[in-house]
């Protein structure tokens, strides 16, 4: 286990030199004035490689800095209550009990540190894991196969997501979802269309009507008449904040029991 701690800080207007060599002239540090906070990270993942790799694709991001690596679950709970960090980044599968270590603290900090925002890195694409570490709530949770690691920005885009209290589910997570509860027998799915069918995958990955808009080269107004058209098939009304309908989404697609229209 590893904390990095910066070597300097801003004396009045003097520039000052991080601990990995960046360069910062006074003001351009983040948390200095009209600057956003940084995204205080913690990486935890028994592989080196990948703790390496995760790390490597932080290191320039001016708005997330790195303040511990590990490689375990007690390490991991050590490193919060020392560093107070803002996102941590945990391997699914790592000691001390393998298997679900990742969603296991996530649980645990849910209760101890709520704030903390949690991106599970996974090499399962098994739908029931995901629905673990949302199920209780989606706000500041990330479920992410392992091979987005490659795609950088799924994974910043994951971090920050998490950070500013959303949520993201991988998309061939919510693929398997949909397709397996599509295929039940007398599934309410079974009464979209295509469309309604891809606008709901959207949904479940935490996208705005806005995101939903471009990502599909629809306009604004049509997604709405999408989403509103898949929440009374799928009797799922309420208000469109995103965490709702992520935990809505993915409460149906586990077959779960939803909360009565009238309920919060």
């Amino acid at each position: 286990m590893r904390a990095h701690r910066p070597t300097g800080r801003l004396l009045g207007s003097r520039a000052v030199t991080y601990s990995r060599g960046e360069h910062y002239e006074a003001g351009d540090l983040l948390g200095a004035p009209d600057s956003p906070a940084s995204i205080r990270t913690v990486i935890a993942d028994d592989s080196y490689v990948i703790r390496e790799g995760v790390e490597a694709t932080l290191a320039h991001e001016p708005d997330i800095e790195v303040v511990g690596v590990c490689s375990d679950g007690n390490e991991l709970t050590a490193l919060v209550a020392a560093e107070h960090p803002t996102v941590v980044i945990a391997d699914i599968r790592m000691p001390p009990s393998g298997d679900g270590e990742g969603i296991r603290v996530a649980a645990r900090l849910r209760e101890s540190d709520p704030d903390v925002g949690v991106v599970v890195l996974s090499q399962y694409l098994d739908s029931a894991y995901a629905i673990s570490l949302m199920g209780p709530g989606t706000g500041r949770r990330a479920y992410l196969l392992k091979d987005r690691i490659r795609e950088r920005a799924e994974l910043l885009r994951a971090i920050r997501e998490v950070a500013a209290g959303g949520s993201v589910v991988d998309p061939a997570v919510v693929e398997v979802l949909i397709e397996s509860r599509a295929r039940a027998a007398h599934s309410p799915l079974s009464e979209l269309t295509p469309r309604e069918l891809e606008v709901l995958a959207e949904i479940a990955q935490g996208s705005s009507n806005g995101a939903i808009a471009d990502s599909l080269v629809l306009t604004k107004r049509a997604v709405e008449k999408h989403v509103n058209s898949i929440f009374s098939k799928l009797q799922l009304p309420g208000p469109e904040e995103v965490s709702r309908r992520v935990t809505a989404t993915l409460l149906f697609l586990d077959n779960k029991q939803l909360p009565p229209p009238d309920q919060p």
